[in-house]
């Protein structure tokens, strides 16, 4: 919070240490960004754990189990084939992740003295997802085609005199795929969560005026905001199915050679 009354949109994406520890001249504290992935996996096992009951009349936790991982099993049997099976967890690992850590950085923990953090508003989470999946691809490509993976580089009925051209093309595509990943999510929540913090500033300072003018601003603001709120429910699942669903394309090309 900064001075004046005035809001800091970007404090929020503070990450700061809750149990400082040091490795030599190594930072290696459990921070904010830490715990609440703790609480992403631990939220992702609960509802695992009541879902995986086999009841013969299914409950509703069940339904919902089995109703996400049927989905996740259908995107990657769609995209990548029969063999797409042995990536099913991994696919549902990822998206299950990303979807949970986007809605709790939504949920308003903070009227009982808890701030949520997003952890995929920062680069480096959403980077090392994006790495993972990226080195799994080529792990997969090289180990069942060798070098052959390479014609990937260069597509079917592509003439000879046009190589020199469209190979350097595919070839940096290729390489900014990591890139375009971890960007798209990231800038996504860190943008989607500036613009409801400004929302709630202009609310706050608009209805603590006690101007006429100020508390029109104050309620337009939070009519924007429910506006925007529901907004960022849609991306939170939107962003975790494109994360998920190109991943599953890219691990298409690496099998398929495509």
């Amino acid at each position: 919070m900064a001075e004046a009354g005035k809001i800091d949109p970007m404090h929020q994406f503070t990450v700061e240490p809750i149990v400082p520890l040091h490795l030599g001249p190594y930072d290696i504290s459990f921070t904010n960004s830490a715990a609440w992935m703790l609480v992403t996996l631990a939220v992702i096992y609960g509802f695992m754990a009541m879902g995986m009951q086999r009841q013969l009349v299914p409950g509703r936790w069940q339904v919902a189990v089995e109703g996400l991982t049927g989905f996740i099993d259908n995107m990657v049997s769609v995209n990548i084939g029969p063999e797409g099976k042995k990536f099913t967890p991994y696919i549902f690992s990822l998206f299950t992740f990303i979807l949970v850590a986007n809605l709790l950085g939504l949920l308003p923990f903070s009227v009982v003295g808890i701030h949520p953090f997003t952890s995929t508003s920062h680069f480096s989470i959403t980077g090392v997802l994006a790495v993972m999946s990226f080195s799994i691809v080529l792990i997969v490509g090289f180990w069942r085609h060798g070098l052959h993976f390479f014609s990937l580089f260069v597509p079917h009925g592509t003439p000879w005199y046009m190589l020199p051209l469209i190979i350097p093309i595919e070839i940096v595509s290729f390489l900014v795929r990591p890139f375009s990943l971890a960007l798209r999510l990231f800038v996504a929540m860190m943008s989607g969560h500036i613009l409801m913090e400004v929302f709630g500033s202009f609310i706050v300072n608009g209805f603590g005026s006690g101007s006429p003018v100020g508390f029109g601003v104050g309620l337009i603001s939070f009519i924007f905001i429910v506006g925007v709120g529901a907004l960022e429910l849609l991306v939170c699942a939107l962003q975790a199915y494109v994360f998920a669903l190109l991943t599953s394309l890219y691990l298409n090309d690496a099998v398929n050679l495509h």
